[in-house]
């Protein structure tokens, strides 16, 4: 009987925290919904008096947010793309091949965690303005894709190291190379670590806010999501309703993505951890 309580008392707490855990994104959602009045009169009320579907009109047509997804589209796909090529290959070699001086380099790679982003920002800027893409989606996907990405290259690095050598040593008796070894024997095994890169750097690209902004300072057209949700805040008043429905457009292919690939994520953390 204890035990049976000890259950319920558990389940409900589990219930109360998930329910404070998830608020701000049904408020978020519901406040899409009302109109500004409402918003700044229903305190945290989440139930709308009337479903203004307007404001999602407003966010994706008057705040240029169907030309701002684009633009999160293409630069979150290339970065993801060169980013989990790179780390892929990165963690390949330091996880499977004994070269001089590896530990070190882990160690060096392991470092650069620490250093601030905000801190690289200039030099990134400069090195982009030197290169002629400033203001371009070529030169936001070049310094998203820029960094050491130490998480992805340790959790590669982590799981090819575990991969029997036995594989390699097959491969290599049929004429495989080391590229071919690896795009055809060792990647294929990958997939968990992989689509949890996927995911966590879609994420991140996808929020990011300070390298697009000062990357797109001149050419507004660039914007991505999370830079055009300014567009909602004016001099003298902000379009709480607005910049609310804005959020929800940004916020649904993340979710739609986690949703997709949770599964491959969780074994990828498990895998690499273990």
């Amino acid at each position: 009987m204890n035990t049976k309580v000890g259950k319920i008392i558990t389940h409900v707490c589990l219930i109360v925290i998930g329910i404070v855990w998830i608020y701000p994104f049904i408020w978020m959602i519901s406040s899409s919904l009302k109109t500004n009045k409402t918003y700044l009169t229903s305190g945290i009320n989440p139930i709308p008096e009337k479903l203004n579907w307007e404001n999602y009109t407003r966010a994706w047509e008057v705040a240029n947010f169907s030309t701002y997804f684009i633009n999160s589209v293409l630069i979150t796909l290339g970065t993801v793309i060169i980013v989990v090529t790179l780390s892929c290959l990165t963690g390949y070699a330091l996880g499977r091949v004994d070269f001089p001086g590896r530990k070190v380099v882990i160690v060096c790679i392991g470092a650069l965690m620490f250093i601030p982003s905000g801190y690289t920002i200039i030099p990134l800027y400069q090195f982009m303005k030197f290169l002629g893409l400033s203001n371009s989606i070529y030169g936001v996907i070049l310094a998203e894709s820029s960094g050491a990405h130490v998480l992805f290259i340790l959790l590669f690095a982590a799981f090819f190291s575990r991969i029997p050598k036995e594989m390699e040593e097959s491969a290599a008796m049929d004429g495989c190379g080391f590229l071919g070894t690896f795009f055809r024997v060792i990647l294929p095994t990958a997939k968990p670590v992989i689509a949890t890169a996927i995911i966590m750097q879609f994420i991140w690209t996808w929020s990011s806010f300070l390298v697009p902004l000062v990357l797109t300072l001149n050419n507004p057209e660039l914007r991505t999501l999370a830079v055009g949700m300014l567009s909602f805040v004016g001099k003298y008043q902000t379009d709480w309703t607005g910049m609310a429905a804005g959020a929800t457009i940004s916020l649904l292919p993340v979710i739609i993505v986690f949703i997709l690939m949770q599964r491959y994520f969780i074994e990828g953390i498990s895998g690499s951890v273990k």
